[in-house]
């Protein structure tokens, strides 16, 4: 039976001798791209949300709406002001929802765009060198 140690060794020494490519992206499949846009552009705009969300409610249970209500009402001399009025969970939620449905479809017309003109401009720059290895 051999170590462990012995084993990451042996196989260390194997992978000495790995073989290096260098490859050109010349084409970024426009469909594909399209995609992988869309795909990020939706994952963030859940983190947005969420993050709307748990911002909001950790605001509301360290008192800070409160304690700004109670500074405002002293500022405009209404005493019936309260913030929550306006920013109330459900409507900061809509609010952040609405932003992140605009920027799904913001992120996604970008990315399209963006492979379009990498494809054009491999035409004048030849493409992206890439290099690999094989481990």
């Amino acid at each position: 039976m051999s170590s462990v140690a012995e084993k990451l060794q042996r196989k260390s020494q194997r992978s000495v001798a790995t073989k290096q490519v260098r490859l050109k992206l010349v084409y970024l499949d426009f469909w594909s791209t399209l995609k992988l846009s869309f795909l990020i552009s939706v994952c963030l705009g859940i983190v947005l949300i969420v993050a709307t969300i748990l911002i909001w409610v950790l605001l509301d249970s360290l008192h800070v709406f409160d304690s700004l209500d109670t500074t405002l009402r002293e500022i405009l001399g209404q005493p019936t002001f309260s913030i929550q009025d306006s920013a109330s969970l459900v409507q900061v939620t809509g609010f952040a929802f609405v932003v992140a449905i605009l920027n799904v479809v913001i992120g996604t017309a970008l990315g399209a765009i963006a492979s379009v003109l990498y494809n054009l401009s491999v035409r004048l720059t030849g493409g992206l060198l890439v290099g690999f290895t094989n481990q």
